[in-house]
């Protein structure tokens, strides 16, 4: 595979052919701030505040780092006026559709924007989209999904009743950027409000706690079918307990928030 020498805020970086520019940054220590991009699912540019500016050939131009591969020799930079300004609008169309989220005032108050010049509007979803690719890439459930266009744009379970296919896994609200999913284990159910969804949990066949929707035990079954029975039906806690060192990162990862 070709090498690629690249310079990222005067520092030079090697790098594979087709590495994104936010990678490239990433293995340099350089940190671009980003919403929507997720290291285990395609990169898909939603945001948009990832912008750096990338000079070839004398010409310089705006880019999202995570969707730009890098196919040539490149000078970037990730501070630029151009970039900085970018990333101030781009946060105050943000702002104004979600004013009240304390993860984009954060980010606001990190670039220094001081004031969003337009309407405010009452929503809390960006539409970053990354629970959708979460579940559908990941998991392959498919349980939510895009509905409207526009300023109707939003994320949805068909029809928008409750979902017939979701596994209750918290995945989505483990990736949401702005932490608005949120998820309750009360009275034997977990409780997904956003997804209109309740789920019987089933009880941990160690310790008796309730621990995850029965759904999901079947999901992780048909797709893990060379795991043990018991690592299966058990909570986490006692998991651990069970297999102490033997869960790995990977496994950990991939049952951790049942």
């Amino acid at each position: 595979m070709s090498k690629f020498k690249i310079t990222i805020d005067d520092e030079e970086v090697v790098v594979d052919q087709n590495t994104s520019i936010l990678d490239a940054a990433k293995q340099a220590g350089i940190n671009i701030p980003t919403l929507c991009h997720h290291e285990s699912l395609e990169d898909y540019g939603a945001c948009r505040l990832c912008a750096v500016e990338v000079t070839k050939r004398g010409r310089s131009k705006i880019k999202a780092s995570c969707t730009y591969p890098i196919r040539e020799e490149l000078v970037v930079d990730t501070r630029s006026k151009r970039v900085i300004s970018a990333r101030k609008m781009i946060l105050e169309l943000l702002l104004a559709r979600c004013p009240e989220s304390q993860e984009l005032q954060d980010l606001a108050d990190d670039i220094g924007l001081k004031q969003v010049r337009f309407e405010k509007e009452d929503h809390d979803c960006i539409l970053c989209g990354l629970c959708i690719r979460t579940c559908n890439e990941i998991l392959g459930v498919e349980a939510i999904s895009f509905k409207g266009r526009g300023p109707e744009r939003e994320v949805t379970t068909p029809f928008e009743d409750p979902s017939a296919v979701c596994i209750g896994c918290k995945f989505c609200s483990y990736v949401c950027p702005v932490n608005i999913i949120d998820i309750e284990d009360k009275d034997g159910k977990r409780i997904i409000s956003r997804w209109n969804t309740e789920l019987e949990l089933v009880k941990c066949k160690t310790c008796g706690e309730y621990f995850a929707p029965q759904r999901l035990l079947d999901y992780l079954k048909n797709r893990f079918e060379e795991l043990p029975e018991v690592f299966i039906d058990t909570c986490l806690n006692c998991k651990r307990e069970i297999f102490g060192d033997k869960l790995t990162e990977n496994v950990y990862f991939e049952f951790s928030l049942i």
